[in-house]
């Protein structure tokens, strides 16, 4: 059973966390950011992994030469991404949107932000607070970087209908966010 109660958004992550993280792994980096890659900063960069589960992109951006703090707020998750990439300089946080109050009171900020398949777990109400702690981490410059999952909702997940999307679980629609600077 999950360790992460506390939060509404990553229910049913914890329970089988080692086949999530072999499907998460199954797909590639590259793949999955293929039409925004070229808008990411290059290294060095400091980089946020919101949601990083099993640290696939965490991974994939640590050994491009960026420093990544990957968060996620499934303990049994985040040991499978340490277990998997431990050999590389990631830096694992126990955090969790919407207010994600760890990095916040640390006074950390990055270039570059991803939240790859996390925002549909939140409603509208934590959707309005999650974007702010998010603005808050930005550097000035920075980049947010943020993909929908559309389809069917797993059993025991809490997903949210987010508009503009065709139906299809393989499909994602990204949005980019510029912070002034």
């Amino acid at each position: 059973m999950s360790t992460s109660p506390h939060v509404p958004g990553s229910a049913g992550y914890g329970d089988n966390a080692a086949a999530l993280a072999g499907q998460y792994e199954s797909i590639s980096f590259e793949d999955v950011h293929r039409d925004v890659l070229h808008l990411y900063p290059a290294p060095p960069a400091d980089v946020l992994d919101v949601g990083a589960g099993s640290g696939r992109d965490a991974a994939a951006l640590a050994r491009r030469g960026h420093r990544v703090v990957a968060v996620e707020p499934t303990a049994e998750l985040r040991r499978e991404g340490q277990r998997l990439h431990g050999d590389l300089a990631i830096e694992w946080v126990d955090d969790h949107l919407p207010a994600m109050q760890v990095l916040r009171r640390a006074g950390r900020r990055f270039d570059l932000i991803l939240l790859t398949a996390v925002w549909m777990h939140l409603d509208p109400t934590e959707q309005t607070e999650a974007m702010a702690a998010i603005a808050a981490l930005l550097a000035d410059g920075g980049l947010v970087f943020m993909s929908l999952r559309h389809g069917p909702v797993p059993n025991g997940r809490r997903i949210r209908r987010i508009s503009g999307g065709n139906g299809s679980s393989r499909r994602a629609a990204w949005a980019r966010v510029r912070a002034p600077g």
